[in-house]
């Protein structure tokens, strides 16, 4: 061999090797944090989400909140969303505490915001109702999002739009956080 230069392995080596590697990793038990799950390994198969409580003054925000954490729960399959507790294995209650809209960008010659902050702040609490244990319990769960007003329009006429998106991107955190286990 000459010194100075790099043994090359044939390409079919070195593809079997990368083969190899993947089945041995598979084959070990590693599992990526964030399989969803979470849930399942408890024996949770259906959740009762009743209405979330509303201690902010915003019309609204509980009943959008709520509708779009269910959806969510729909839309990922591994959890059966039920009308009432007394067929659930889970039960998810929420406690909206603060919604803050803030202006962050301003345009045009009138200086009219365009870009709003949307803070929406909440305790959220799952329970198994069988063994009467929490699951999941965060008394701060925090969503920030930014909603952009089109341009000519101001965010009032714009506000049940902006909280629709919000709710649903709300939603999305905090199942990933509950269904994921994180």
């Amino acid at each position: 061999m000459n010194p100075g230069k790099a043994r090359m392995f044939p390409a079919s080596f070195r593809a079997g090797l990368a083969v190899g590697l993947v089945f041995a990793c598979a084959s070990c038990g590693y599992m990526v944090r964030g399989s969803g799950r979470f849930l399942a390994d408890r024996n949770i198969s259906s959740v009762y989400i009743p209405i979330f409580k509303n201690l902010t003054t915003r019309y609204e925000v509980d009943v959008k909140l709520t509708e779009a954490v269910i959806s969510e729960f729909i839309s990922r399959g591994r959890v059966a969303v039920v009308p009432g507790s007394e067929s659930a294995d889970g039960i998810l209650e929420g406690e909206i505490q603060g919604f803050i809209v803030e202006p962050i960008a301003y345009t045009g010659a009138q200086g009219s915001a365009d870009r709003y902050s949307i803070t929406i702040r909440a305790s959220v609490v799952l329970k198994d109702i069988k063994k009467n244990t929490v699951l999941f319990s965060n008394p701060a769960f925090v969503y920030r999002g930014e909603y952009e007003v089109p341009e000519g329009m101001d965010f009032e006429s714009q506000e049940t739009e902006a909280l629709d998106q919000i709710a649903k991107l709300f939603a999305k955190n905090l199942v990933v956080f509950i269904v994921e286990g994180f």
